[in-house]
């Protein structure tokens, strides 16, 4: 007989519950890399981090079967985000290196769609990655979006209102750098609050059963 009674339960956060949360905002530092001569100290720089947040940005195809390449990776340290515009640079050696190095965390969401497109530009095998899609789990958080997963944990909402702008554009605004860096800083945010014990699923707002047991089990009232 199973005595928690909770077992049956998962934690997801309801579409209008999401979007009633205030915004999240980034308040770190953002350095954009988009010369060559700015990789060796940039890399330097997240080398010295204990963990780091990896994200992705492609600009749009609204053509059918038009798939464009990665032109952002953003890599964040707690109070630092480094933007390479790797559609100006090209994918470095020492970038590639750095993502392959098994010696330092690195923590993501959706890894596998980011490298299968990384791999476009040059063959790499990501080394160190802890990805949030599958780590949530056995806090029983069953959504995979970074959205929705952060709203769970901190109570507000990562916007995605940039997302389908043009990240190949001469120069990113404010809004996109902030969007962008935010993406990966909050995945150490994520990671930070669950492995330090800050989380406790039973006392989520946001318990709920399964779909397809909610019928069946849901409590008497």
């Amino acid at each position: 007989m199973n005595s928690d009674p909770l077992n049956n339960f998962i934690i997801s956060i309801p579409k209008d519950k999401l979007a009633a949360l205030p915004a999240a905002h980034y308040d770190g530092e953002i350095c954009i890399v988009d010369k060559e001569e700015q990789l060796e100290e940039a890399i330097a720089e997240l080398r010295k981090s204990p963990v780091i947040g990896f994200d992705t940005e492609t600009r749009p195809s609204f053509k059918k079967g038009h798939l464009n390449k990665v032109s952002l990776v953003q890599l964040s340290t707690h109070s630092k985000c480094f933007l390479f515009r790797i559609n100006l640079t090209g994918l470095p050696q020492s970038l590639i290196n750095l993502l392959e190095d098994e010696s330092i965390m690195k923590i993501g969401l959706s890894t596998h769609d980011d490298f299968h497109n990384l791999n476009k530009l040059q063959p790499l095998q990501p080394g160190g990655f802890i990805e949030l899609q599958n780590y949530v789990k056995q806090f029983r958080i069953a959504d995979n979006s970074l959205t929705r997963i952060y709203g769970i944990l901190f109570g507000k909402r990562v916007s995605k209102g940039q997302r389908l702008t043009n990240w190949e554009a001469e120069q990113l605004t404010q809004a996109q750098q902030h969007y962008a860096a935010l993406d990966a800083k909050a995945c150490i945010d994520i990671y930070d609050f669950l492995s330090q014990g800050n989380f406790s699923p039973s006392s989520s707002p946001y318990l709920t059963l399964p779909p397809e047991n909610e019928a069946a089990d849901s409590p008497k009232e």
